[in-house]
């Protein structure tokens, strides 16, 4: 009897593997129902009992059957913790036998150059190989395949991988992946055939991949990528579709590799059409009574050659301006009726407003830093109110504004079963918001000049700036600590708070050992008055000595003398600032414009101090940005004193006129003294270029740069101010928020000089982030 149950067991744990794997059914003889007595699991290592009785859909008690041992095993398959799984049947007892999965130890890679190890770790978790996941062959081999094919992103065709399983000790394994990643297939040559209307140069210069040349092993634009050639063709056909070919339509697309996958080939062929100019646009559909308001938008222009960016930009415009009812998802849809025979094509926009909406929730992802009040303060929509996309829009700029992130993107999610609501989902990516800056200079006269600073512009994800600055060098020494905090108040006041010990020493060519020495401090508080406009008001104290009054430039000695070698202000200050800029790290548009007031009624020093800036940004098409900068910079005394020689204006260098060694403009004595004047005048013009290869990297840019200004000192009867005596230049340059911080250097030549000026033609500044 007990020999036909064993057997008995045996028969029935097959047939249950039989079963579950659908390779035959349950005959008539198998095991009949009987009520269970009692539960036992075999084998078990590492996994805890309770895992395997929770996957059991029986009970001591409960009558077994077969279907509930077919159930049981597919519930602990399906866990994926074990390698095998029988169950037994001893009298009314059933035996779970499980042999477990070995864990896996480690994941190690040899040979890899391309990719980034933690990276590549992190993307294998997500598909189950990591440290103490249960190993699976399966996942392995898929794993291996996806090695493979990020190689084949990046043009390794060559490379291969192979996957090596090492057992180890307590049914553990190593996995270790073994990569040959060879060279990487360069494209050769790229070809463009049936256009007749542009040159193939023509043509292939607005391709972002390129055939091999002299710069691509740095931006690597010789590698070929599917989905960078499925974006080239849509260049081109935005190119064609900008200048009237409504029909260009590309034929074909070649790719070739070399036997031994290492080149490249690839040949479009396109079909170009005949070129159509718009006879008449025309609207059709519900426009919410707002026909003329709608029309005004209209970007498309009759008599012209149809331009396929004119009408992707109307229908954008149109959205947008429905979603400033109200109405989130609004169809529009341009028709186009072509005449090959006349060249002409009229558009119709088909528009319906669908239905309104209002926002339920507004979520933030992606900000693991910054704390969620920092990015939700910055909204101008509402939880609960009607969709507005005007402010929707705003509050992605606002945030965007910040510079605490690379990028900021906005989404209008429908919400299920809720046809009038939406989710407004906002998504970031952080960047390093912490800088070291160091910064310097080299001129024959002055040799090095070093500067440097510590910044934290978002603290702890509080959305506060701290800073330290110290600069050494042989004009002067600094020690500043600034701290910001933008909303010191919940309806946006901001604050700011300054102390001071600066040491500085106008440029001279004698070698005197004078020096100003000042200290204090500064509270300023910021109060917005509209979107982009804020006033400020502000008081400082400041004391400042000159350290010796013998041997140093007259009008320093002459001061002096009149009021003593020690004075104290107390500024007032007052300013109104717009900052419409779409970023504050690399804006493309938008424009800033600042007044600010300062004026000291009362100690020592009396003055009056305006500065003036107005800076502007222009797109020039998808990838060109002019900015035109100017600041005007005067100063007066009050009270029948002399202007403060320690509050003149100074100029050249970096972020003034380049190619000039820095604060060397400016009046000079006969002693050979720099020492700044009362009026200062500064133009900057920058062209900037998106470096090839840089991708969404939009702060990596190189740029053309022309210079202009100088500073004057109206009180001497000898100063005469003109544009005669400007000082201008130009040059090239570079900036680029790289990985280990900011930085900025130009290459200038003076064009307006005199034989006194000091030149200093490479300029750079280099930081830190963190």
């Amino acid at each position: 009897m007990a020999a036909f149950e064993r057997s008995r067991s045996r028969i029935h744990s097959s047939l249950l593997t039989l079963v579950l794997c659908g390779a035959v059914h349950l005959p008539s003889w198998a095991v009949e129902p009987f009520k269970l007595r009692d539960i036992r699991v075999e084998g078990l290592q590492r996994t805890d009992p309770g895992t395997v009785f929770a996957s059991l859909p029986f009970r001591i008690g409960d009558t077994y059957n077969d279907e509930k041992g077919v159930a049981a095993l597919r519930a602990l398959f399906a866990t994926g913790l074990y390698k095998d799984v029988r169950i037994q049947i001893d009298g009314d007892a059933v035996v779970v036998v499980i042999e477990e999965r070995p864990i896996i130890a480690d994941v190690s890679f040899v040979g890899l150059k391309e990719f980034d190890k933690e990276a590549l770790t992190k993307s294998l978790k997500d598909v189950g190989i990591g440290e103490g996941r249960p190993f699976d062959r399966a996942l392995a081999d898929r794993a291996e395949q996806e090695l493979k094919r990020q190689y084949l992103t990046k043009s390794f065709y060559g490379a291969e991988v192979t996957t090596t399983i090492t057992p180890i000790e307590r049914n553990r394994v190593n996995v270790a992946f073994s990569v040959v990643e060879g060279e990487p297939a360069k494209i050769a040559d790229i070809r463009i055939l049936g256009s007749k209307a542009f040159s193939e140069s023509t043509l292939l210069g607005l391709l972002e991949q390129t055939s091999s040349g002299w710069l691509t092993w740095y931006t690597k634009t010789d590698r070929y990528s599917r989905a960078k050639l499925n974006a080239d063709l849509e260049t081109l056909r935005s190119h064609y579709q900008n200048r009237g070919y409504l029909e260009f339509n590309v034929e074909s697309t070649q790719v070739t590799i070399s036997p031994d996958k290492q080149r490249i080939a690839i040949a479009v062929t396109v079909s170009e059409g005949q070129p159509y100019t718009v006879a008449a646009v025309k609207m059709e559909g519900d426009y919410l009574g707002q026909e003329e308001n709608f029309r005004q938008l209209i970007a498309i222009k009759p008599g012209e050659a149809y331009q396929g960016e004119a009408v992707a930009r109307t229908t954008r415009a149109f959205s947008d301006y429905y979603g400033s009812f109200g109405y989130a998802f609004p169809r529009v849809e341009p028709r186009q009726d072509i005449d090959r025979a006349t060249g002409l094509v009229t558009i119709t926009l088909v528009a319906s407003p669908e239905r309104r909406a209002y926002v339920r929730r507004i979520q933030v992802a992606g900000n693991n830093k910054t704390r969620d009040e920092v990015i939700r303060r910055e909204f101008r929509q509402f939880e609960g109110a009607w969709y507005d996309g005007q402010r929707i829009k705003a509050s992605r700029d606002r945030v965007d504004r910040l510079g605490f992130f690379e990028s900021v993107e906005i989404d209008t999610v429908e919400v299920p079963g809720a046809p009038d609501q939406v989710d407004v989902v906002l998504t970031v990516k952080e960047r390093s918001t912490g800088n070291i800056t160091f910064g310097a200079g080299y001129s024959s006269q002055t040799k090095v000049t070093l500067t440097g600073s510590v910044r934290q512009d978002n603290f702890l994800g509080s959305g506060r700036s701290v800073e330290m600055e110290l600069n050494t060098s042989s004009l002067g020494r600094a020690v500043v600590l600034g701290m910001a905090d933008p909303y010191s108040t919940e309806d946006g006041v901001s604050r700011r708070v300054d102390l001071f010990y600066r040491t500085s020493k106008p440029l001279s060519n004698l070698g005197e050992v004078y020096e100003f020495a000042s200290q204090g401090g500064r509270l300023t508080y910021g109060v917005p008055i509209a979107e982009f406009d804020s006033v400020f008001f502000g008081l400082g104290y400041e004391r400042t000595k000159i350290t010796e009054t013998q041997g140093v430039p007259n009008n320093i000695f002459k001061y002096a003398q009149a009021f003593g070698s020690s004075s104290i202000a107390v500024p007032l200050t007052i300013g109104w600032a717009n900052d419409s800029r779409d970023n504050l790290l690399s804006p493309i548009a938008g424009s800033f414009k600042r007044v600010n007031l300062e004026i000291s009624p009362i100690g020592d020093a009396r003055y009056g101090r305006l500065n003036l800036q107005y800076q502007r940004f222009f797109p020039l098409g998808n990838k060109f940005t002019l900015m035109v900068n100017g600041e005007l910079g005067a100063g007066d005394a009050l009270g029948g004193r002399l202007y403060p020689v320690f509050k003149t204006f100074y100029a050249g260098g970096l972020g003034s006129v380049r190619a000039f060694e820095g604060g060397s403009l400016g009046p000079v004595d006969n002693t050979g003294a720099r020492s700044g004047g009362n009026l200062k005048v500064n133009f900057n013009t920058e062209l900037y270029i998106p470096v090839p290869g840089s991708g969404k990297d939009r702060t990596f840019r190189l740029f053309a740069f022309a210079d202009a200004g100088n500073v004057w000192n109206t009180e001497s009867k000898y100063e005469k101010v003109g544009l005669d005596s400007m000082r201008a230049s130009a040059g090239i340059g570079l900036s680029w928020m790289s990985p280990v911080g900011p930085l900025r250097l130009s290459w200038g030549k003076p064009f307006r000089s005199q034989p006194q000026d000091r030149i200093e033609r490479f300029q750079f500044q280099i930081g830190n982030s963190f």
